[in-house]
């Protein structure tokens, strides 16, 4: 506050805060955005602490941007100005062994895998990530996995998230940060890489069977290893030499110089590394499964889903591995709409809309029956809105509507909670 020129470049809301903290009578500190998280051994070195708005340290960048494409789409200054997102690519984040620390390491993954929806949601479930500067350190962490961010079990994310998926066609492509293979550390770079690859792929490009089919994706395999079977298969797809000839190139000149053969393929790196990785990610995701049944919430999870736990706590699902052509059927959209638990989830969806025209109706009628609210019900036109609400009840409440529901994931009959 004493330096007045600095203070005075604080937006006034954050003054408040820092006026409000300093003359606080109780406390000797506040939280100002302005200055990057502190832990025991000096600042964060994540960049997500770290980092200042671009647009706010070059907006000509963003502007120039945006007439651009407004130019490109012939989209005048008068009409909103929309950037869809078509794609989403999770990012994980994998740290190569520390023996000394006894930390295992999770860099098995190139820089771009994909996987077919059971194996991917088998990650999701576990959400395991490597040793992170801004976390406690390895383990299962996200925001899925964190009570003071999520008051509802995580299965009931876990249920919307796969029909989404399932629903729209989404493929599941992920890409890695910190370390690929025992000795090859990327940080966040390759964070802020993959997003320039996959904008200048066209939607027929980013197409798993095309890209399986041209050899852009080799499958990783099970592997045998010291007489011991190892589920390499659970890492999915990854990318091969023909992916950097076919479209690293549109950032490149030469993509061999940034991804050679041993992070194309991290066992080169280090073979017992590799496999050390993948027991300790089955290991995690063993360990994270147990939970859903201790909580009894594997109960309240959708066929697939159940499935998935299933298999990642005991090997199989009413004696099918994950592999078995039963257990593919379920992440299937033909199955889906044809199954009797995902008309439920939308007759629930029909059941809940009725009740919220209802009470709306109720609160507007209950509104225009109170004589003091007379000026205020011509002003807020309440018996439009009324009759409105009317149509409103009388569209959910028809038969069409479910066929209108149809395709969207219904609702989730929320575990733990009485339906409402």
């Amino acid at each position: 506050i004493d330096n007045a020129i600095s203070f005075d470049e604080y937006t006034d809301p954050i003054k408040s805060v820092i006026l409000e903290g300093a003359s606080a009578e109780e406390g000797k500190w506040f939280i100002s955005p302005s200055h990057p998280r502190k832990l025991k051994n000096g600042i964060s070195t994540n960049p997500r602490y770290l980092q200042t708005r671009p647009d706010f340290v070059d907006p000509e960048l963003y502007y120039r941007g945006e007439i651009g494409t407004r130019l490109y789409r012939k989209l005048p200054l008068s009409k909103p100005f929309y950037q869809p997102v078509d794609a989403v690519l999770a990012s994980r984040r994998n740290n190569s062994p520390d023996k000394e620390k006894g930390i295992k390491g999770l860099s098995v993954y190139n820089p771009i895998h994909y996987q077919e929806l059971p194996e991917l949601f088998i990650d999701f479930i576990c959400s395991l990530s490597g040793k992170s500067p801004s976390t406690t350190g390895a383990g299962s962490e996200g925001a899925l996995t964190k009570g003071p961010f999520n008051m509802l079990a995580p299965v009931t994310d876990l249920n919307n998230a796969l029909l989404s998926f399932i629903l729209t066609g989404h493929s599941g492509f992920t890409s890695v940060a910190g370390s690929i293979g025992s000795r090859t550390r990327f940080a966040h770079d390759i964070s802020i890489l993959i997003p320039e690859i996959w904008s200048r792929l066209k939607p027929d490009e980013r197409d798993p069977e095309k890209l399986i089919a041209e050899g852009s994706l080799e499958k990783v395999e099970d592997i045998e290893w010291k007489g011991k079977k190892i589920l390499a298969s659970r890492l999915g797809y990854r990318i091969t030499e023909n992916f950097l000839f076919h479209y690293f190139g549109r950032i490149f000149d030469e993509p061999h110089a940034v991804f050679n053969k041993e992070m194309l393929k991290p066992e080169l790196q280090d073979m017992e590394a590799f496999v050390e990785g993948i027991e300790y990610i089955i290991e995690g995701q063993n360990k994270v499964a147990g939970i859903y049944f201790e909580d009894g919430s594997v109960d309240a999870a959708i066929p697939p889903i159940k499935a998935l736990i299933h298999i990642m706590a005991h090997g199989n699902y009413e004696g099918k591995e994950l592999n078995d052509p039963e257990i593919r059927k379920l992440f299937t959209k033909d199955y889906v709409l044809k199954s009797d638990w995902y008309m439920s989830r939308l007759l629930r969806k029909q059941k809940r809309d009725i009740a919220h025209c209802n009470k709306i109706i109720g609160y507007l009628e209950a509104f225009m029956l109170i004589k003091e609210n007379d000026q205020l019900t011509e002003i807020l036109k309440v018996s439009k809105r009324l009759s409105k609400c009317r149509k409103s009840l009388k569209k959910v409440s028809s038969e069409d509507y479910i066929e209108l529901l149809t395709g969207t994931i219904g609702l989730d009959p929320i575990y733990g909670m009485e339906e409402i």
